[in-house]
């Protein structure tokens, strides 16, 4: 559906190639250098301005906010494949393998996604991704409650927060094995203690 007027215009050619290659380059340097990386070196190789970077981002935040933004399509598909599981304690724990490792992106992402989590914030940016991640585990949460295999106590909240935990804990390099034995420690916590394996 087309707008008339003024509201319907799209943004100049100009400013789009400038927002796009201002995530093209914020996307590399997180991968190279973490959520921490300089943001003066983001818009410098993006051919810049630092204004024109805190126009498009006003904050830290709202730039990696974005990024994620582009890059959640690989979430997105693996949540349709965990859907298509019968199993709803198997697709809880596929849903927390799919966001640890969606969290393991960057380094240091963790921390701001808990941070935003915990804050509750409106004005964050990282507020509402972490919204709609902490209602998707929700959702798997109560399937797998309802099917009698996670304990009624436990919340999407609780289990949003584990999966940035083990992806905090995969970024300071700890090895596979003790990462397994880690999320079997919080599988524990959280399922039905009949039905634990």
């Amino acid at each position: 559906m087309h707008a008339n007027g003024q509201r319907g215009r799209k943004p100049r050619a100009d400013v789009q190639r400038n927002r796009a290659a201002l995530l093209e380059t914020a996307q590399r340097h997180f991968l190279r250098h973490g959520v921490g990386t300089s943001l003066e070196a983001v818009a410098k190789e993006a051919g810049v301005g630092p204004g024109t970077l805190y126009r498009h981002f006003p904050t830290r935040e709202a730039l990696l906010a974005a990024v994620l933004q582009t890059r959640s399509e690989e979430l997105v598909a693996r949540q349709a494949d965990i859907d298509q599981l019968g199993d709803p304690a198997e697709a809880l724990e596929q849903w927390l393998r799919a966001m640890e490792e969606y969290f393991s992106a960057f380094s240091g992402l963790p921390d701001p996604l808990m941070a935003a989590a915990r804050a509750q914030d409106p004005g964050n940016p990282l507020t509402i991704p972490c919204d709609i991640l902490i209602e998707a585990t929700d959702q798997y949460v109560r399937a797998a409650q309802r099917a009698g295999r996670v304990r009624a106590s436990v919340q999407g909240h609780d289990l949003f927060l584990a999966a940035c935990s083990v992806a905090w804990i995969k970024g300071t390099g700890t090895e596979e094995e003790s990462l397994d034995r880690l999320r079997t420690l919080i599988a524990s916590g959280y399922r039905e203690r009949d039905v634990q394996a």
